[in-house]
């Protein structure tokens, strides 16, 4: 890719928000209207542009990304030099002036150990979500927009030990953490060099001819699920994803629709058999009323009873502890846990 020029008001005001500390969204409405989101609230800043300078950025942004973004291709999606993630969409489809919104990480979150307090965990919790991955176990990162599935994500992909081989795939290259055999997909969508389409779930597929140990897909929202179950159930323990939805329960059942997009005419019970072996932990991210982000439940699925998938609570939020606890039940896979992740076997007593 080309690096842009940085030159224009807007590359301006992009370069002083970057100095800025918990700033996570931009949202410019149009030239005159522009948002930041800081700790779950938006603030209306004191900017403006000229049309004319957006409009420049936005073909900045289209070079950048080897994308067009006219009323032919009027939605945009694609990464600021500095990784984050921007949306644009043009006039014709939104009214009267182009709309942009860029997703900022918060780069200083990057280990465990170097964001003390983060998601409201405590040490304890933090030692098991390390030994879930040193385990091998398969989790899903549910949760609804802006909670920091991303971020927890890359916490828990810091953890992978370095002798085992990771292949990411993304449509939007969001995840940022340090592997020495590490491999990165991104879906292309039509371009300005090809016309050809590699969706996710094309990716998932040529993965599994790619020698991975573990399989990493940012966000699954479509049939590609389908093909991540089959390789957690299939050798490829410790693979990954996030998923969009506001609870658990939410959760699963999304999984359930997202499996039968893959567009197999298979009954319901063989899909939540699928899902209830392929997966060992939903991990729930929310935000409290403060806006601070947090792991809200932990659910283990267990198996099946009749045609439904059976779970338990490992822990869920406590307000008046501020942080995770326990469910009152221990994992199944504790013994795993603890031989594979070095968890003790009196974690949960």
């Amino acid at each position: 890719m080309t690096q842009p020029a940085h030159d224009g008001p807007v590359w301006k005001f992009l370069d002083e928000i970057a100095t800025k500390k918990g700033i996570t969204e931009i949202v410019i409405n149009n030239p005159k209207t522009v948002f930041v989101e800081r700790e779950g609230k938006f603030i209306q800043l004191n900017v403006a542009f000229e049309k004319n300078d957006v409009l420049a950025f936005i073909q900045d942004m289209a070079k950048f990304n080897q994308k067009t973004c006219d009323a032919d291709n009027p939605i945009l999606d694609g990464n600021l030099p500095d990784g984050s993630r921007i949306n644009i969409i043009v006039e014709p489809f939104s009214s009267g002036n182009p709309a942009i919104t860029i997703r900022r990480y918060l780069r200083n979150i990057k280990t465990f150990e170097s964001s003390p307090g983060v998601f409201c965990l405590f040490q304890q919790w933090i030692e098991f979500f390390k030994a879930a991955v040193k385990a091998r176990c398969n989790i899903i990162v549910s949760g609804g927009t802006g909670v920091g599935k991303t971020t927890f994500m890359n916490l828990l992909l810091q953890e992978i030990p370095h002798d085992e081989r990771v292949i990411t795939i993304e449509d939007t290259r969001e995840l940022y953490f340090d592997h020495p055999n590490m491999v990165r997909l991104e879906a292309a969508r039509k371009n300005l060099a090809s016309e050809k389409l590699v969706s996710l779930r094309d990716l998932v597929k040529n993965t599994l001819r790619m020698r991975p140990d573990r399989i990493i897909i940012g966000e699954v929202r479509g049939g590609e699920l389908f093909d991540l179950l089959q390789a957690m159930n299939t050798g490829h323990d410790g693979s990954m994803t996030s998923i969009h939805a506001s609870s658990t329960g939410e959760c699963i059942q999304r999984m359930e629709t997202l499996f039968l997009l893959a567009g197999f005419d298979v009954p319901h019970k063989v899909v939540r058999q699928m899902i209830s072996t392929a997966v060992d932990f939903i991990v729930q991210l929310s935000r409290s009323k403060d806006g601070k982000r947090m792991v809200a439940e932990v659910i283990e699925l267990t198996g099946m009873d009749g045609d439904s998938i059976l779970h338990q609570t490992i822990a869920s939020f406590d307000v008046d502890d501020g942080g995770l606890k326990m469910g009152g039940v221990a994992p199944q896979c504790l013994a795993k846990l603890n031989q594979q992740g070095g968890l003790p076997i009196t974690f949960f007593s």
